[in-house]
């Protein structure tokens, strides 16, 4: 009988990943003075911009650039009074400003709380509030929003970027007189005690800090998505960060083709541990190049970046998949994504029919994973030449442990097929969240020498060492005394032809109090219709009775996350505003 303690996914691992590493006892932005010394004048970041008459155009930033605008950042910041161990809010999308501040702040010893540009300014004041930020590195666009919250904040100083500073020079020149003020990135000058980007790296060229950081030293604070409540900030060390680079790296180390040679498409917010683990982190580490791509929602600007820079690894997230998918270019085939050879998706299940679409429509190969801002980020993936299970997150990254236990006792394994809660033990796994002591006792606990995450997802591992999410702890629902999981029967509704996005969530029952009912709000694709017959219907075949859902709402969009998680809190929230 096959135990979680043997490891058993280590059998069916591609040959050539090792099923164990050694990590250097370095901070993780060392990694990036190393690919400076070894290829400074490759490129590391490509600012596309698409012109009228001229076409998809870019301007590049070479990896001695980066590494040396990021040593002058980060004396800027020690000068300006930053501190071992001190937070610094970065509020910016995808851009070269972006990677700058986050390597600049980790050389400075600081600890870097990346935060959603677009949220409001409650949930903007509530982070950097939380994470006692004293400096926010921003773009002009959002230089008024941070203003109007500072005074909530700890907040001293604020520098500020301009999102055309690393556009190419056409662009630039024409973002200037036709969108800089229109769209709101114009500024005239920042207050007393803020300062400008551009003028910080300047002054401090050629200047580094004197600070020794350590790879114990804290180096991100990652705030969970939210999906369940108040987001918590997950604290990890420069060791976690490279432990887990390199548990994704050599998962993309068993390609032909050079590092040097990869280019990654950067859609996938920076500010989320998806992005800054697997596109920047490693991407950096293995020296390849990152298209920026600052509006993930931009599909056609998605597409052109993919087609003109013949981008080679596109992480992603099922949404982001689905809606190319349904782009008219790629179902003509007008639009050219054959240099796509691998597509990581995460953050979210990935729905069969989803995957299998993308795959027929654009040649590239999918893989499904897994991960945690609280493990950052990945922990399972499927393999590249070895069998891609159906439905399944893959299999656990090397020097990962992995146990389903009991939803009751939180204790006791359950044997090898059933489902329970998943629990991890790895190099990768945070310290805990900030300010929160209750909170990272009950997700962390000590057994047997290990500390074990409690991740909060309900899982099964099958014989071979696949591990396949039913769905979220808080999310299960109870109908009629049967458990049903909301992700199942969204993947059974995501299979009708006419469906584009589907949610699926449990709401207090209209007539039985204290019962529950189950609910599906669904997106239909452009041009189609639908009724709830249709879909219950559907349903006959593939769900029991008391999976389907008799109550069904026809929306025009699912609430998300920043990284495509549907936000089913929200979708109960407008469910209750109905009645």
């Amino acid at each position: 009988m096959v135990t979680y303690a043997e490891r058993p996914w280590t059998k069916n691992y591609d040959v050539g990943l090792p099923t164990s590493l050694e990590f250097p006892d370095i901070p993780l932005h060392q990694l990036l003075k190393d690919t400076r010394n070894r290829v400074p004048h490759k490129t590391a970041l490509i600012t596309p911009a698409n012109l009228p008459v001229f076409g998809r155009i870019s301007r590049s930033v070479t990896y001695e650039e980066l590494d040396r605008s990021s040593d002058a950042l980060a004396a800027a910041l020690v000068d300006l009074g930053l501190k071992k161990s001190d937070r610094v809010a970065i509020v910016m999308p995808n851009s070269v400003a972006f990677v700058i501040s986050f390597y600049a702040i980790l050389k400075a010893g600081g600890v870097v709380a990346a935060t959603n540009p677009t949220y409001p300014a409650d949930k903007m004041a509530h982070q950097i509030n939380d994470c006692d930020a004293e400096f926010v590195l921003t773009m002009t666009l959002f230089y008024d929003l941070v203003k109007r919250v500072q005074p909530q904040t700890k907040v001293k100083s604020v520098i500020v970027a301009n999102i055309k500073e690393y556009l190419p020079g056409l662009a630039k020149f024409l973002f200037t007189i036709v969108k800089e003020k229109k769209e709101g990135h114009f500024l005239q000058d920042v207050e007393e005690g803020d300062h400008w980007f551009q003028d910080l790296l300047r002054r401090f060229n050629g200047k580094r800090p004197n600070v020794v950081v350590k790879s114990d030293d804290l180096a991100i604070f990652q705030y969970t998505g939210g999906t369940t409540g108040v987001a918590k900030a997950a604290m990890s060390k420069h060791r976690a960060l490279i432990a887990n680079m390199l548990q994704a790296e050599g998962f993309l180390d068993l390609f032909d083709t050079p590092a040097e040679d990869e280019i990654f498409l950067g859609a996938i917010p920076f500010f989320h541990v998806y992005g800054l683990v697997v596109v920047v982190s490693t991407s950096v580490y293995r020296g390849c190049k990152i298209v920026l791509a600052p509006n993930p929602r931009d599909i056609d600007d998605v597409l052109g970046n993919i087609e003109t820079f013949r981008t080679t690894l596109f992480p992603g997230v099922p949404a982001l998949y689905n809606a190319i998918n349904n782009h008219p270019a790629v179902q003509s085939g007008e639009v050219d994504l054959s240099s796509l050879h691998l597509c990581l998706s995460g953050s979210a299940p990935l729905p069969e029919a989803t995957k299998a679409e993308f795959e027929r429509l654009t040649g590239g190969s999918v893989r499904e994973g897994f991960g945690m801002s609280e493990a950052p980020t990945a922990t399972h993936v499927n393999p590249i030449y070895k069998e891609n299970r159906p439905g399944s997150i893959g299999l656990p990254l090397p020097e990962m442990d992995m146990r389903i236990v009991n939803l009751d006792d939180g204790e006791t394994d359950v044997p090898v097929g059933e489902a329970g809660e998943l629990v991890m033990a790895g190099p990768n796994v945070m310290v805990g969240y900030h300010g929160m002591v209750e909170e990272t006792q009950n997700v962390l606990r000590e057994v047997d020498g290990k500390r074990w995450l409690y991740t909060g997802d309900i899982a099964r591992m099958d014989e071979d060492g696949y591990f396949y999410i039913v769905d979220r702890k808080k999310d299960m629902v109870l109908i009629g005394g049967y458990n049903v999981y909301p992700t199942a029967v969204e993947n059974a509704i995501a299979g009708h032809p006419d469906v584009l996005e589907v949610g699926v969530a449990g709401i207090p029952h209209p007539e039985r109090v204290g019962q529950e009912a189950l609910k599906a709000w669904i997106v239909c694709k452009p041009g189609h219709e639908l009724d709830q017959g249709d879909i219950i219907s559907f349903l006959g075949e593939k769900l029991a009775p008391y999976e389907i859902p008799r109550r069904i709402a026809f929306i025009d969009e699912l609430p998300k996350t920043a990284v495509g998680k549907t936000l089913r809190r929200e979708l109960v929230r407008l469910d209750a505003e109905e009645d």
